[in-house]
């Protein structure tokens, strides 16, 4: 078939073609560039080179070594051990100190705070936020309204056993599902939601019976979130009078969180954080601006 392939030389640019031709297109019969063809070799060394020197090749139960023998889990292993020997003084301290000693002593707050960044990075940043913002149902670290208190020993407390976790020291209030429960009936629990908005001043539909609402506050909520509605730390009652919210302030959503109840689970960090670790954490959350004396 090649001897059939009619060839010819281009008239413009008087480059030979290969012969082939579609709707009057002739390929021309260039080839490539010499420095791109040794470069193309040289790649295909080195990639044999790799193979023989590092890991590569994957058997049946592990893979070859490479005669170099490193590995990226080793380099780690040792990278870890090389910043533990570096950190082993100073942690050490945080260990003995208590987090009220740490927040006190500026050398050891700077270093403890440096450390929580990156534990709150690695740990408390997908709910919370890169900077402790919060989100939607997540607290937002920053300012000071704190549900389970925000002093040192009450972040400590919460960070170490968590809310609802399964850790029996941890915090275990939430709220009850009013409407899913039979509690309150739909138009009480939009009566109420009217009542719990203007708590904190928010608008209110017209004609709202805001006396009924506060009659089934009196009924059903004033035991967690107290007669003024300013909640209560104890069981993690919110404030609902500083407008601010954690799942937000529209009728729809405080009707959805009364219906269906709300109970967000947070970690028991000190089952999984060393202490040292555990107490940096605490420093820095604590620093972040709404953290209370």
């Amino acid at each position: 078939m090649a001897d059939e392939l009619k060839k010819d030389v281009d008239a413009l640019t008087g480059t030979a073609t290969t012969g082939h031709e579609w709707d009057g297109i002739h390929e021309l019969n260039t080839p490539l560039p010499r420095w791109w063809l040794w470069l193309f070799y040289i790649t295909i060394v080195w990639a044999v080179g790799y193979w023989v020197v590092y890991p590569a090749w994957p058997l049946i139960t592990n893979s070859t070594q490479g005669v170099f023998g490193w590995h990226t889990r080793t380099a780690i292993i040792t990278d870890l051990a090389e910043l533990k020997a570096k950190r082993g003084a100073m942690m050490e301290k945080l260990s003995a100190a208590s987090v009220a000693d740490i927040a006190a002593d500026p050398q050891l707050s700077d270093f403890a705070r440096a450390v929580g960044r990156v534990a709150f990075a690695d740990n408390c940043a997908p709910c919370h936020g890169a900077g402790g913002g919060g989100g939607k149902g997540y607290p937002n670290l920053n300012d000071d309204d704190w549900l389970w208190g925000g002093k040192l020993a009450d972040i400590l407390n919460t960070v170490t056993h968590g809310a609802r976790s399964g850790d029996d020291a941890g915090h275990q209030g939430n709220m009850p599902a009013f409407g899913r429960d039979g509690i309150l009936k739909p138009d009480q629990i939009s009566t109420v939601a009217d009542y719990v908005r203007s708590l904190s001043g928010l608008p209110v539909e017209q004609g709202a019976n805001l006396e009924a609402g506060k009659k089934i506050f009196a009924d059903n909520c004033v035991a967690c979130h107290g007669p003024e509605g300013k909640g209560n730390r104890e069981v993690g009652s919110a404030n609902l009078t500083d407008k601010i919210w954690l799942y937000g302030s529209d009728k729809q959503t405080i009707m959805q969180g009364i219906t269906i109840g709300r109970g967000g689970v947070m970690p028991a960090w000190g089952q999984r954080l060393d202490q040292p670790t555990l107490k940096s954490l605490v420093v820095y959350v604590w620093s972040l601006g709404g953290g209370e004396k």
